[in-house]
């Protein structure tokens, strides 16, 4: 991966700002992704999100930080919080704002244990593919305490494959609809594609119950968007 949103991070934090991020999707144009919009503070965090750190509790795993944004509103309420990204630029911001335990490190590869483990921003794209979920959800659970929970976000996307006659254009011999092709450019440069993944609540409650753990819905977002609990 050629890290390119941890450069345009390190360009923001850095006063180099010039370009946002461009991504897009197999089944999407291209959209905007202001680099502001990743340094934003609490009270410009849409309610989802802010609904997620208010339930936060004990010692925190910020699963994707980012610049650190969650990381830093939860370290300024006094936890305990453990930021980790698979982006040398992102660590690198996040340590440089203040973010006093940051990780360059993939999900899978930590075992540390924690009362929250939080994923945001689609948490579950992290799976990638449905294929993947379950074995995600298994090693989420191996770094979970007894009484933690795991906070996350995701979307059912089906309405984006609805056409202007209301009907739907999926393919049923293909995948799960919300397994998707996502595409990241940064000043002219493309990303690699990745895999990225997104779950609708019941799908997502069905997968926990096959691991052994219980997923409740907390809020729905502004967009066919939802915050869920999963727990022991």
């Amino acid at each position: 991966m050629k890290d390119l949103f941890g450069n345009a991070l390190v360009d923001y934090f850095n006063g180099n700002y010039s370009e946002d991020i461009i991504t897009s999707t197999n089944i999407s144009d291209d959209d905007v992704l202001p680099l502001p919009y990743l340094f934003r503070v609490y009270s410009e965090m849409p309610k989802l999100e802010q609904e997620a750190l208010q339930l936060c509790k004990g010692k925190v795993l910020d699963v994707g930080c980012g610049a650190g944004s969650h990381s830093l509103y939860l370290q300024d309420k006094g936890f305990n919080v453990k930021a980790i990204d698979s982006s040398k630029g992102a660590i690198k911001v996040a340590k440089k704002r203040g973010v006093i335990h940051a990780e360059l490190k993939p999900l899978l590869e930590e075992t540390e244990t924690f009362n929250t483990i939080l994923l945001l921003m689609n948490g579950t794209g992290i799976f990638q593919e449905m294929i993947q979920v379950s074995y995600y959800l298994k090693h989420l659970k191996s770094i979970l305490n007894p009484d933690g929970q795991i906070i996350i976000d995701s979307s059912d996307i089906k309405y984006m494959y609805i056409d202007e006659d209301g009907g739907t254009w999926m393919d049923i011999n293909s995948g799960y609809y919300g397994e998707l092709d996502y595409y990241l450019s940064y000043k002219g440069e493309n990303e690699n594609p990745i895999k990225w993944l997104y779950l609708d609540f019941e799908t997502l409650k069905l997968a926990c119950k096959t691991v052994g753990l219980q997923c409740e819905k907390i809020i729905d977002g502004n967009h066919y968007d939802y915050l869920a609990r999963i727990g022991f």
